[in-house]
């Protein structure tokens, strides 16, 4: 059990609003669960979820210790571009997982790796996320690498902490960029507001930097290449939305009830590059439209027309 004791500084906020805001990164869903559990006080007393806090009440958070969990092998198909007994590329399709998570334990891109790789994966980020160097959306596709020793893993975590490593996506954004290149340049955080939310937030962020350039213009949507310098989690969603041009399908940043039926986030990791961790050679890999992006495309072709 880990307990937090957190003073409240203004008056008139909701318990569950106000633990949601504190430092201790609890979603407001989560707080309520906590309170109904009994594992909120009020100096010293059980209070309900709608319980309003004054200016110098403390709040006390237990949070229960986590359950153990092991992630666990499953025999789900994998597009495999490319492995070697040191790495391996894998072409994620949209809709899956990276890793096991509250929700989801199974049918993720980790049990599928556990399955054909074995005890070959990487266990610095530990067993749930075994050979896990760098992450992609569950809506996001396309290109992922994965460590299958520690020495591997090392190597890669190093290239992306100096931004040399290449990860190059595709997207549709809604709207017509005014320039056909640019840079957003913008530190990222968690959105205050809402802590399962990222936003461009100067206070407890960290420096982002997005390039885009455009690779086809349609009526009211933008076909751009973006090419990460930084690897913040929902970078270029947080990014585009920023700049006033969301991607398309992006139910968490987009714009709601967009015109045009689209095909879901129309986000893709299209290349990778690196240095092998062992050859120590440049290799670069592309992946091919999937066919949700490009059913979209041929939509926005036909508007335009």
């Amino acid at each position: 059990m880990t307990k937090h004791n957190i003073i409240c500084n203004e008056n008139d906020i909701r318990v569950d609003k106000f633990i949601s805001y504190s430092d201790i990164a609890l979603s407001r869903t989560a707080a309520v669960n906590l309170i109904e559990n009994g594992g909120v006080t009020v100096n010293g007393l059980e209070i309900n979820k709608k319980y309003r806090l004054k200016a110098g009440d403390t709040v006390t958070v237990q949070i229960p210790d986590p359950v153990p969990y092991e992630a666990k092998a499953e025999n789900i198909p994998l597009d495999i571009v490319f492995e070697d007994e040191y790495l391996l590329v894998v072409n994620k399709p949209k809709g899956m997982v990276v890793h096991p998570a509250a929700g989801n334990y199974s049918g993720t891109l980790v049990n599928a790796l556990l399955y054909h790789c074995g005890s070959s994966l990487s266990g610095i980020n530990g067993v749930m996320r075994p050979g896990i160097v760098h992450r992609i959306d569950k809506d996001t596709s396309g290109l992922l690498i994965v460590a299958k020793n520690d020495f591997s893993h090392t190597m890669l975590a190093k290239q992306i902490k100096e931004h040399s490593f290449t990860r190059e996506y595709e997207a549709v954004v809604y709207g017509n960029l005014k320039n056909d290149e640019g840079t957003v340049d913008a530190p990222i955080g968690r959105n205050p507001n809402d802590r399962k939310k990222m936003c461009v937030i100067s206070k407890n962020s960290k420096n982002a930097v997005t390039h885009y350039s455009v690779i086809e213009r349609f009526k009211g949507y933008t076909h751009i290449k973006c090419r990460l310098e930084t690897g913040r989690t929902h970078q270029i969603r947080v990014h585009m939305a920023y700049i006033g041009h969301p991607v398309s399908g992006d139910l968490v940043y987009g714009v709601k009830n967009e015109k045009v039926a689209f095909e879901g986030q129309c986000l893709h990791a299209r290349k990778i590059g690196f240095i092998h961790p062992k050859t120590e050679k440049y290799m670069e890999f592309c992946s091919e439209l999937p066919d949700y992006f490009l059913n979209f495309l041929n939509k926005l072709h036909n508007m335009s027309k």
